[in-house]
């Protein structure tokens, strides 16, 4: 019996030293694999970039379609930049359900900010919209479309600034080098324009198209970044329902003020015979307006994923990925010129873009590195 007993405590130690050999073993199984939740992240932000592609080569290309075809008002090609947001009500309703609240990538979910915040939240960012939407349609009035692609890369340099100051964003060598490309990218077409002869334009309004497309650049550039620091600090439900509500709200307030810029300015008395004497025809005068709102949408939603994934700058980078590809289709279907100087800027934002990115892989690489050891040191701190 005594010998049972002094074995019992050895063979009780033998046990403990086998499961803790195998504990390492189970926490690791039971830890989430990083490579997986990395994958994860890469597909979202793939398919909100191709949105973001796809839809501002989309609009752009169909808001210069508009004005070519015999389309003339100002107000209207700002409606529908904002107007196609009853297309996300249903995607709204399916992603706010309890059923789909596993697919909201798994965010923690926060106390929702008073009704009152967020009224004046959308109202804001509605009539910020309305101001920045309106600047883009009178520079894709005044401008070739090259011209007009190639002016939206300063968002990127405008975007770094204000996310310094809103957003805590770290400049780096690169990031200071992709800000100096797209500055001197923009600052060639601003000397440029005197001498490209634009049909049926005076230098009067490309000089107001130039300037208006540039405020818009600014302005939009800001807007992202309020954007990023309203979902870290009024809205704070990282979800993709989050995402959609934030485009759709202050769509509705933004369609909201184009109707009234429209009546108030008395373009809309003009509506019918736009339509009538449109060189395509009336149905192709609905569905181009169509359309562009749709693939404004599309882009907005892009945008707006990819802050919520990463930040209004990262956004911004993937919106100057669209460059190199709007004037190219401008020059097959517009017949836009791409002389010597539109292509040395076009290299340059393409060299700003590549800068950025490869800031950005050395910043996951490090990420990856730390995300390993403070998984490896949870797993060693639990075996013991």
């Amino acid at each position: 019996m005594e010998a049972s007993l002094e074995l019992q405590p050895q063979t009780t130690a033998v046990e403990d030293r086998q499961q803790n050999s195998q504990k390492p073993a189970t926490i690791f199984h039971n830890l989430p694999l990083p490579s997986l939740i990395h994958y994860k992240w890469w597909l979202r932000v793939t398919f909100y970039a191709l949105c973001t592609l796809s839809g501002q080569s989309a609009a752009t290309l169909l808001g210069r379609l508009y004005y070519d075809k015999g389309g003339n008002s100002k107000w209207m090609a700002t409606f529908v930049q904002s107007a196609g947001f009853p297309l996300l009500i249903p995607l709204f309703f399916f992603f706010s359900s309890p059923n789909t609240s596993s697919m909201n990538n798994n965010h923690t979910l926060t106390a929702t900010p008073p009704i009152f915040t967020l009224v004046i939240l959308y109202l804001f960012i509605g009539i910020f919209l309305t101001a920045d939407n309106l600047m883009y349609s009178y520079g894709l009035l005044y401008l070739p479309v090259s011209t007009y692609s190639l002016l939206c890369a300063t968002q990127l340099a405008f975007n770094a600034v204000f996310s310094f100051f809103l957003n805590s964003q770290k400049f780096t060598g690169y990031i200071l080098n992709s800000l100096v490309l797209l500055t001197i990218s923009a600052s060639l077409l601003a000397v440029h324009s005197d001498s490209e002869s634009t049909d049926g334009v005076s230098k009067r309004k490309y000089a107001i198209g130039f300037l208006c497309t540039l405020g818009a650049s600014a302005s939009y550039s800001l807007y992202l970044s309020l954007v990023q620091l309203s979902f870290e600090k009024v809205i704070k439900s990282e979800s993709f329902s989050s995402v959609l509500q934030m485009q759709i709200f202050p769509s509705f307030v933004a369609s909201c003020g184009c109707l009234v810029g429209l009546f108030a300015s008395g373009e809309w008395k003009s509506l019918n015979a736009e339509m009538k004497e449109y060189e395509e025809g009336g149905v192709s005068y609905l569905m181009t307006l169509i359309w562009t709102a749709t693939t404004w949408q599309i882009c907005s939603i892009g945008l707006l994923g990819l802050i919520f994934e990463a930040s209004s700058l990262f956004s911004n980078v993937i919106s100057t990925l669209a460059l190199p590809i709007v004037p190219i289709l401008a020059v097959m279907f517009f017949h836009d010129k791409m002389d010597g100087v539109k292509v040395i800027t076009l290299l340059l934002a393409i060299w700003g873009f590549l800068s950025y990115m490869y800031q950005h892989y050395l910043d996951d690489s490090k990420s990856k590195k730390s995300s390993s050891s403070n998984e490896v040191s949870i797993v060693l701190t639990e075996a013991c």
